[in-house]
């Protein structure tokens, strides 16, 4: 197939997924806008008053590069599961595996449309941010790379979840009982630092925490773990996950009838 068409393929699944974040903008953009403002009230402003300084810095812009990534997580996987499961409950995924296009194509696709709502999910929670506390950025070149990673690792781990899912419920299962817990043990509210010994260990096994701290690192310029380290963790499931998405796609697993 020529390149071109490859392109034209990439450019309209990617136009519909944007197209359908921006048409039900109320479900896939409001909802963390108003989440992210309580969360500032809450435990930026009222209980960070009272904790002060985690960190070396203020309380409120220690939480901000955490619940930025945790934004972007969450959305990331919700838009892939969600909207590559619709497709093949609608059965027109059926239609793209057999139209002259590469697994990669598709996959790519629906990466990138998620990647397009966790972009506009950040901006808007970085916006708020900036409504209760100064937001700098050491260095930018981390805070976007952590950011497309992040963002791709779980968006990755959505489609995953969507070709195996076999009903809408098995869609809301991961992020209820795997990914919140996840995200709230991944140092988005807390330094790992203050917690004994064995808890600490263990919480290195919780890849989020990786995430985390490389962006918070990005924006503040401190982190828990090593830049190095949580980077290589972001790249081996980025690789990972997507060998895998693309073996899913190529054998069919779950997806043709």
């Amino acid at each position: 197939m020529n390149p071109r068409l490859h392109l034209t393929a990439l450019h309209t699944i990617l136009a519909r997924e944007v197209a359908r974040i921006v048409r039900i903008w109320p479900q896939t953009l409001l909802p963390s806008a108003i989440t992210m403002t309580l969360y500032f009230l809450i435990f930026g402003k009222l209980i960070g008053n009272r904790i002060g300084t985690m960190g070396g810095v203020p309380y409120i812009e220690y939480i901000v590069p955490g619940l930025v990534m945790m934004t972007v997580i969450q959305n990331a996987y919700g838009n892939i599961s969600s909207s590559f499961f619709g497709a093949k409950f609608g059965r027109f995924v059926e239609e793209m595996l057999v139209a002259p296009m590469p697994p990669w194509v598709i996959l790519a696709g629906y990466v990138l449309g998620a990647l397009a709502r966790a972009t506009l999910v950040g901006i808007i929670v970085l916006g708020i941010a900036m409504c209760f506390t100064p937001v700098r950025v050491a260095h930018p070149l981390v805070t976007l790379i952590t950011f497309v990673l992040g963002a791709s690792v779980f968006a990755l781990a959505g489609f995953v979840n969507a070709v195996y899912a076999k009903k809408f419920d098995d869609i809301a299962l991961v992020p209820t009982f795997i990914l919140t817990p996840l995200t709230y043990l991944g140092g988005v509210f807390y330094s790992v630092d203050l917690l004994p010994p064995f808890w600490e260990k263990v919480s290195h096994l919780n890849p989020i925490l990786y995430m985390v701290n490389a962006f918070r690192y990005g924006l503040l310029g401190t982190s828990d773990v090593q830049l190095g380290v949580a980077l290589a963790v972001m790249v081996g499931l980025t690789v990972a996950l997507t060998a895998t998405g693309l073996w899913l796609l190529t054998k069919g697993v779950g997806l043709r009838s």
